[in-house]
Order: C-alpha cells, then sequence, then structure tokens
C-alpha cells in the first residue's frame, strides 16, 4: 500500500512509499483510511523539530476511515463502521494515569502517526479501546477533525469550566482556537477571538463562525476591548493557542482576578519571560492543557453530531495522498485553516 513516511530525522526526509498492509491481531483495528487532517505537528516532524523516538514511522494521526478487519480479541468494533480514534496506541496500562484513563499523561505511551505507523496511507492499525464508531449525522470529513477537536474540549471543558455569562478571550485564530472558540461558545459565553494583521482571514473566519468580537492587536487596544466587555474585571477564562509570549503576556492581566488562564499553544522555547506577577497578585489558575484523553472524545463527537461546530467552514482544502507534499506546502504557506489529506 502506499504510505508517507518519515524515513529518516532531520529536515524532509519524507517519501511516499510501497510499504506492506498492516496485519490485525489482538484487539488491533484495520481501519481503511478516508480523510487525515495535516496537523502543525507533523509540520513539524517534517522540518526535523519533533525528534520522534523511530524512524521509519508513517506520520498522520487526524483521521477518519471504514473497518475492513478486526482481530480476534475484538468484540465491539465490527468490519464496516464508520470510525474515527483516538491517537493512542498502546500504553503501559499500569501507572497511575493508565488507571484513571489519563493515556495522555502515560510515559510510555506510544501514539499513532508518532511510535506507531499512522494514517497518511491507505490502511492503519489502530486499537478497539481508542475507536470510536460514527454517529451518521458525522461525515468522515468532519470526523478527521475530531482529534484535534477533542484536544480543545479537553481544555475548555475538562481543564476548567465554561459558565453561560462567562466572557472568554482566545489567542490565535488557527485551527486549534478556532475549533476551541466553538466548543466555548457551544456552551452560551460570550467570546473574544484575538490575533494580529496577517491573521485577518482567519479573524474574518472567526466572525463567520459565530465568535462575538475579533480583535486586530495591533490595529487595536485589546485590554480597552476586553475591560470593558467585562466592566473592567477582565476575562473569567483565556486560552493561549498561539505559542507566543507576548500574546501571554498580553493575556495575564486580562484575565479576571481569580479567573483560569489554560495554556494550550506549545512555545518554540522551553523557558520563557511569563508575566508570573500577573499570576501571582491577580490569583489566577495557570492551567497545562496537553492533547486530549478518551473522555475527551465522547465530549467532541457528541458536539459534532449535534452540528455545534461548523467544520465545512474549517476545512479549506483536501488533496489526494499521491499530493501529500503539496498539501504539506499549503499548511506551511499558511493560507489555509484546515487540510485534509484523502486516502
Amino acid at each position: 500500500m502506499k504510505a508517507v513516511v518519515k524515513t529518516n530525522p532531520g529536515y524532509d526526509q519524507m517519501e511516499l512509499k510501497d510499504v506492506e498492509e498492516p496485519q490485525v491481531y489482538g484487539d488491533k483495528v484495520k481501519i481503511k483510511v478516508a480523510f487525515t487532517g495535516i496537523c502543525g505537528s507533523d509540520i513539524h516532524t517534517f522540518k526535523g523539530e519533533y525528534k520522534n523516538p523511530t524512524t521509519p514511522v508513517t506520520l498522520g494521526h487526524e483521521f477518519s476511515g471504514v473497518v475492513v478487519e478486526v482481530g480476534p480479541d475484538v468484540t465491539s468494533i465490527k468490519v464496516g463502521d464508520r470510525v474515527t480514534s483516538e491517537t493512542t496506541f498502546e500504553t503501559c496500562g499500569e501507572c497511575i494515569y493508565c488507571k484513571e484513563h489519563d493515556y495522555n499523561l502515560c510515559s510510555n505511551r506510544r501514539g499513532i502517526g508518532t511510535q506507531a505507523n499512522g494514517s497518511f496511507a491507505e490502511f492503519v492499525l489502530s486499537r478497539e479501546e481508542s475507536c470510536h464508531v460514527l454517529d451518521e449525522r458525522i461525515s468522515l470529513e468532519a470526523a478527521a477533525l475530531t482529534e484535534p477537536l477533542a484536544c480543545c474540549v479537553h481544555s475548555a471543558l475538562e481543564k476548567t469550566t465554561i459558565r453561560p455569562d462567562d466572557t472568554v478571550l482566545v489567542f490565535g485564530p488557527g485551527p486549534i482556537g478556532l475549533l476551541l472558540a466553538q466548543v466555548v461558545k457551544a456552551q452560551g459565553a460570550t467570546v473574544i477571538m484575538a490575533g494580529i494583521t496577517k491573521d485577518s482571514d482567519r479573524l474574518r473566519l472567526a466572525k463567520e463562525l459565530g465568535i462575538d468580537r475579533i480583535v486586530d492587536t495591533l490595529k487595536e487596544d485589546l485590554a480597552e476591548v476586553v475591560l470593558g466587555m467585562t466592566d473592567g474585571y477582565g476575562a473569567e477564562r483565556v486560552f493561549d493557542c498561539s505559542g507566543a509570549v507576548p500574546a501571554v503576556n498580553q493575556g495575564l492581566p486580562l484575565t479576571k482576578k481569580k479567573g483560569d488562564f489554560v495554556q494550550v499553544g506549545l512555545f518554540a522555547e522551553k523557558k520563557n519571560a511569563i508575566d508570573e506577577e500577573s499570576i501571582i497578585q491577580r490569583e489566577i489558575a495557570y492551567i497545562g492543557s496537553r492533547s486530549q484523553k478518551p473522555s475527551s472524545w465522547i465530549l467532541a463527537l457528541d458536539l459534532l453530531a449535534n452540528g455545534k461546530i461548523n467544520t465545512d467552514k474549517m476545512i479549506t482544502k483536501v488533496y489526494g495522498l499521491d499530493d501529500w507534499r503539496e498539501a504539506f506546502e499549503a499548511v506551511m504557506a499558511g493560507n489555509e485553516i484546515k487540510v485534509l489529506v484523502k486516502s
């Protein structure tokens, strides 16, 4: 079968290869891949910025498809089921995090598309526990966005709480920021989306997606907007989806005293100059949010099934597997929102 393989560490080192089809065993499920979303981490891997423990490895972890074969230990997933899958391929099953189903925190976890072969291929293997059968109201295209949506659900609904009377500030109108803002809107809150001038098209899309107020921080005074909408108190919840230190330091003093600041975006550097004074003096809860866990997927799929997330406007380009390189280049050019590869 065809698969997009990271052959060696370093920049690029990727090619479309003919590889053996995966074979089912144990609790494994073989899926004919329909669509795979290109994630920012895939781009980092392409650039050699993520050091995958093993190469070669087939990339791709945001996917949907149809089950074509199941292993002998599989009991609930059937051939013909339309599915999406969590990215967890294997865990130790023994640590306190595994026992609580916090697989995202297991130190021995192996992920699909990073340590185990992924979905930029004709077929992919997943474990039964990670598979979710799709509601008939969810298209295969939309289902390919479940993984990033689950990350947003984890951040917004599991690491903090959103109330209908909250005003929420979101930095970074990329795919994660736009999905997270929709998750927050689905809870009835008022959402302010902040970006910079180069994000103008994405900010306009945020408005089309129902976001209450968009702010180009290079053209408008964000503090004036946020304080004006919150009687001077600041936003109850602030999410940084940009991974940009200036955005974080802009957002911390605009967080309501005793409010929550959730860090979703990853920084370029491990250590950064963060406005700790605001965290202390405002008694802010500064919260880290890593990836997603099984409960996040259930909530995400419910949002998709009930039409709370507009995936049609999010998916801006679809490429065939043979054109994977063009698809990656489109993402790196920064002009698309969500790019899918059709297997």
